[in-house]
């Protein structure tokens, strides 16, 4: 039986989420950066360890990653009203900033421009994630097998393998190199599932809208480039949904807006059948997330206990760390394109893991400072 959880109110757990939602910017390794900050440094809601293990757990199962931690997190304050709570409250203000930017696609047939935005906010979140990164490593890596294992992690990822394949191989090289060795069983649920559920139809209604994006959010793996990948197969080749160009944009929304990428489906959704539309692709993506994590959530203490299944953790962990370090790498490549981005970049990555203040002011100032780039680039003379 689970460890009955510390009690959080559910106001707490609905004003963090909500304020994550909204200035979480950059994508899942982001997300859970801050996530990382707010309820370990800050709020000491977790350990380092346990925060790990819901991570590492997080990678086992399809879904989007920062969507599912936020519901672990609800669930380890709460249980099943902390799991609702903490995973809607972070995927609602996604939601509807996509929704209006569906409206305006659909009205206009373009998307507002927010280019002087992520300007100076892609170098902020670039510091969140390092100093993420600083603070999970003594953790992760904390033996010489399990620093091997994050080395070789990096290495393969770097090398295009697929997450899922670096997460289950660092798993069981890290239960092959625990004294003992091997014996013993993984958790079943270790190995995830993929299943397909037939959807389907001529017309674009929301029940058509709805069970794509349930397939879709029920076998997907990895991240918002993934996804399009998926949406590409479905929406563009298979139904003639979108075009090509169609779906680009609707990526790009999902880039553009902070919370879960994984809200791009709220685009398309709109854009294919209104405010029903929306609703219909929203809830389907999403709702395998809570129903993955409401079966997962109490099998994690257990386990941790289990000396075999807790070095398989072990081993995914540490994985997890070298995923969130080559995305800090793709980050770098995006965000740092010029002198100013790069002196924004260092002495967010410096302020925050020397003096750790709330992240989502350094969000906003990054934001306040590319509107002020443009501003001076688009003063004559």
């Amino acid at each position: 039986m689970a460890e009955a959880p510390a009690r959080t109110s559910l106001a707490e757990l609905a004003t963090l989420f909500l304020r994550l939602g909204a200035t979480a910017f950059g994508g899942p390794a982001v997300h859970v950066a801050m996530m990382q900050e707010e309820v370990v440094r800050r709020r000491r809601w977790l350990t380092d360890e346990r925060f790990l293990d819901l991570l590492g757990a997080t990678n086992l199962i399809p879904g989007p990653n920062s969507t599912e931690l936020a519901i672990h997190v609800g669930w380890e304050r709460r249980r099943f009203s902390g799991l609702l709570v903490a995973g809607l409250c972070f995927i609602l203000p996604a939601a509807l900033l996509t929704s209006a930017f569906g409206w305006a696609y659909v009205a206009y047939r373009s998307v507002p421009a927010l280019g002087f935005v992520l300007y100076g906010v892609k170098p902020v979140i670039l510091g969140v994630v390092v100093q993420a990164i600083a603070g999970l490593f003594p953790k992760a890596a904390r033996t010489r097998p399990l620093r091997v294992i994050t080395a070789l992690s990096v290495l393969l990822a770097l090398a295009s393998v697929h997450e899922l394949l670096v997460l289950l191989g660092a798993g069981l090289a890290a239960v092959a190199v625990r004294p003992g060795g091997a014996r013993g069983s993984l958790p079943a649920w270790a190995a995830g599932a993929i299943g397909a559920v037939g959807a389907g139809a001529p017309l674009v209604k929301p029940t058509s809208i709805f069970w794509v994006f349930l397939k879709t959010g029920s076998v997907l793996f990895g991240s918002g480039y993934v996804l399009l990948a998926f949406l590409r197969a479905d929406l563009v080749r298979r139904f003639g949904w979108l075009t090509e160009g169609q779906l680009l944009d609707a990526i790009a929304v999902g880039q553009l807006t902070p919370g879960p990428v994984f809200t791009t489906a709220t685009f398309v959704g709109w854009v294919l059948g209104g405010p029903r539309g929306a609703i219909a692709a929203t809830l389907g993506i999403f709702l395998p997330a809570f129903v993955f994590v409401a079966l997962s959530g109490p099998l994690v203490p257990k386990i941790r206990a289990s000396r075999v299944a807790g070095a398989f953790l072990d081993g995914v962990n540490a994985a997890s760390l070298a995923l969130m370090a080559v995305v800090t790498l793709e980050l770098a490549r995006t965000s740092v394109v010029d002198v100013p981005t790069a002196i924004v970049a260092a002495i967010s990555a410096a302020v925050l893991v020397r003096f750790h203040p709330n992240s989502a002011w350094l969000v906003l100032g990054g934001a306040a400072f590319g509107l002020l780039v443009q501003v001076v680039r688009a003063a004559p003379g």
